[in-house]
């Protein structure tokens, strides 16, 4: 894996005090943390927050829980974490996490572990 991005609808100063709370380590250069504040790029994926339910409590113009597995630019695995009683995927949001996201890889590379 050559890097991992962290997205998020939110701007630049909210993604470096999320980053630093993290303990990012930006030297490496494998983690990078991503804003889209006008959510742009979440409106291009699709990925928009609208259900009722979290817009009704102000979660407005906010992205889905989701990751993406890309290799040269093409997704190869997209996973949302979200279910009819639990649109944010908040209460189970295992889909979307690392773990579920190294499966799908390694299923997609035949079962190898070489991420």
């Amino acid at each position: 894996m050559d890097e991992v991005i962290i997205f998020c609808v939110n701007d630049g100063a909210v993604m470096k005090a999320w980053s630093d709370d993290q303990e990012v380590d930006k030297a490496r250069g494998f983690v990078t943390m991503m804003g889209d504040p006008t959510a742009e790029l979440t409106r291009q994926l699709d990925m928009v927050l609208d259900h009722p339910g979290p817009m009704g409590k102000g979660l407005i113009n906010r992205s889905k829980r989701f990751a993406i597995y890309a290799e040269n630019g093409v997704v190869k695995a997209l996973k949302v974490s979200e279910a009819p009683d639990d649109p944010a995927g908040d209460d189970d949001p295992h889909s979307s996490c690392a773990p579920a996201m190294l499966t799908e890889i390694r299923k997609l590379r035949g079962g190898k572990d070489e991420v």
